[in-house]
This record gives C-alpha cells, sequence and structure tokens, in this order.
C-alpha cells in the first residue's frame, strides 16, 4: 500500500530541536512502498530521532513527515494503525512468556481472542521460536529477545515497519535470521525502514541508503551509487611490519591527487582513493624508494566503509549505545 505517489514515507524539510541541539536539520526523504530503505549513520546522527518522529512519538519542530500519506502530527492515530515498531531495547514483558506476550500485542491491535492466539503461533514459528515460546521472557538470550520483539512489531501486519538498530549486540547468527526475515517482509509487500551503524547490513538489505550526519542527509542512492560517488578505485597496500606504516603513509601521500592516506592500523594497511588504476605501479616505486617492501598490493571498488568515512570523516561504531542526544 503506498500513497498516489507510490510513497510510503514522505519527510519534507524536516527539523527537530531539543533547546540547543539541532538533532534534525533540514531532512527530505522519500521511501517507496514494498522496499527496504536503509537509514546509516553514526551515534548521534539523527537516526533514531527521525524513527520516533515517524512512529508520532515526538513532534517535529518545522516541517512535515507522511506515513501512506498520514501526516504524523495531524493524523497521529492513522499513521499508528500503519506501522508497525521494533526498536533498539525489546519492548516486551519480561513477566510474560513468549506467547503470552504476542498474544497480548494482538489483542491491543483489536484482534478476537482466537484470531491472537492463531497469529501468535504462526509469528512464534516464523521466528523460531516453537521452543522457548512458554518460557518466561527473562529466560531469553538477547537474540531471542529481539526475534520476538520483531514479531510483536508484526503481529499486526502493519503495511510500514520501522527497525531502528534491530540487530546490535546480537551474534551472527541471530543477525543473519532477522535479515532473512526482512527480506521475507519486504518480499510480501511491506516498506522497511531501517537505521543501522553496521555497513554490511544496509549494503545487504537496503535498496537504497541515506547516510545522516549531524541532522543532514549528506548523501542518498543504492548502494551502488554510493560507491561510486566517492570516485574511482581504492588501492590497500598492506605492510608487514607495523612499524613501518606510517612511512608507507608518507610516501602515497599525493599518490593520485586526491585525499591523504588512510591508515588501518589493525589490518597493517594503508587505503588511498585513487582516479587511475595504473598508479599502482607508481605506488610500488614509491615504497621501493623507502625501503618498504609490501605484503600486498591490491585495487579495488570503494565499500560502504570507505563511503561512510569519506563523507562522515568518522568510522562507524556498530557496538556502541545509542548517545543521549538521540534519547533526547
Amino acid at each position: 500500500m503506498a500513497d498516489a505517489s507510490g510513497l510510503a514515507i514522505e519527510v519534507r524539510a524536516l527539523t527537530k530541536r531539543f533547546g540547543t541541539v539541532m538533532a534534525l536539520d533540514g531532512v527530505d526523504l522519500h521511501v517507496r512502498s514494498a522496499t527496504v530503505f536503509g537509514l546509516l549513520g553514526p551515534n548521534g546522527a539523527g537516526k533514531t530521532t527521525l524513527v520516533r518522529i515517524l512512529a508520532t512519538l515526538l513532534e517535529p519542530t518545522r516541517g512535515r513527515a507522511c506515513v501512506l500519506g498520514h501526516d504524523v502530527v495531524t493524523q497521529p492515530l492513522a499513521v499508528r494503525r500503519k506501522i508497525g515498531l521494533a526498536g533498539q531495547f525489546a519492548a516486551v514483558d519480561d513477566e510474560l512468556t513468549g506467547r503470552e506476550n504476542l498474544e497480548m500485542i494482538a489483542r491491543l491491535c483489536r484482534l478476537p481472542a482466537r484470531e491472537a492466539r492463531r497469529r501468535a503461533g504462526q509469528a512464534i514459528e516464523r521466528f523460531g521460536l516453537s521452543d522457548a515460546a512458554d518460557r518466561r521472557l527473562s529466560t531469553f538470550s538477547g537474540g531471542m529477545r529481539r526475534r520476538l520483539d520483531l514479531a510483536a512489531g508484526l503481529i499486526g501486519r502493519p503495511p510500514v515497519v520501522l527497525l531502528d538498530e534491530p540487530t546490535v549486540g546480537l551474534d551472527p547468527r541471530s543477525r543473519q535470521a532477522l535479515w532473512r526475515i526482512v527480506r521475507e517482509l519486504r518480499d510480501e509487500g511491506t516498506t522497511i525502514l531501517l537505521t543501522t551503524q553496521y555497513l554490511e547490513e544496509a549494503d545487504q538489505l537496503a535498496e537504497r541508503i541515506a547516510v545522516i550526519d549531524h541532522g543532514r542527509i549528506v548523501a542518498e542512492g543504492t548502494p551502488s551509487e554510493l560507491k561510486t560517488a566517492i570516485g574511482g578505485s581504492v588501492l590497500t597496500v598492506r605492510i608487514h611490519r607495523p612499524s613501518e606504516l606510517a612511512v608507507a603513509a608518507e610516501a602515497l601521500t599525493q599518490l593520485d591527487g586526491g585525499e591523504a592516506p588512510r591508515l588501518d592500523a589493525a589490518a597493517r594497511a594503508v587505503h588511498v582513493s585513487v582516479s587511475n588504476p595504473s598508479v599502482s605501479a607508481e605506488a610500488i616505486r614509491r615504497l621501493d624508494a623507502r625501503c618498504v617492501a609490501p605484503a600486498a598490493v591490491e585495487l579495488h571498488q570503494p565499500t560502504l566503509d570507505e563511503v561512510f568515512l569519506t563523507l562522515t570523516g568518522r568510522t562507524p561504531e556498530p557496538e556502541a549505545h545509542t548517545s543521549p542526544r538521540e534519547h533526547a
């Protein structure tokens, strides 16, 4: 389901201020129906603030936001009937079993008792919770709680789902399970707005990605478009001895007239954005002149990590908790 324009979510010049802090600064966003749209940004960038406005939990200072044609300020009840929300922390009751949580949410969605039980059973099976469904939630692992929280957000079968960093802190297996469910939902026609700090997650799931930083959208496009936008290729030089990293970086400065080399101490590597692949030979000559013998020289297309670093000037922090600015 979408409005006449084919958009499930439309945001225009959205601004949100908390005192002197500008959490959102003129955000424009258009999310088409039956797609996964990724909102990528570092801690404090404004991701959660935007989700809370779309969920009618906050009112914007200025601007407008609509979900399926309904204004979040003037038609909040209509918006709430159309959305499902899963935040960064599981919004379920520890004193109830998994099944009781889902049946309670279904009843709150005004489903008859029999239908509530049926949908709860379907969700338990779909989210792989059959073995634990009748245990109290306090005994669930983090991954199981996450899956139950997502199941609760979907029990009313909303056409639009807001997922605010749903896989933070999950182990790789649980994360992959959630990715599979997100893909299934999209294939069934659900529109999903996914905020994340996991670059691989955005790359794997989202048809389009917007990068937000300091409350502003700094880039938007498909993953391929964003990788192309920062220009050319990336030359990676891997070094045997960590003590030679700084020397190698200095040798590769202004290699292709572009940005400064980026050091990755953990990987013993230096990364340089280049527009001309033939500079690889020049890189080897420069390293040889400094008596640095590289372990490997690789030329590849930019990754989302490199796009993120180029656009925001910092690396993502996927394991960090939400900042006070996001909780405001």
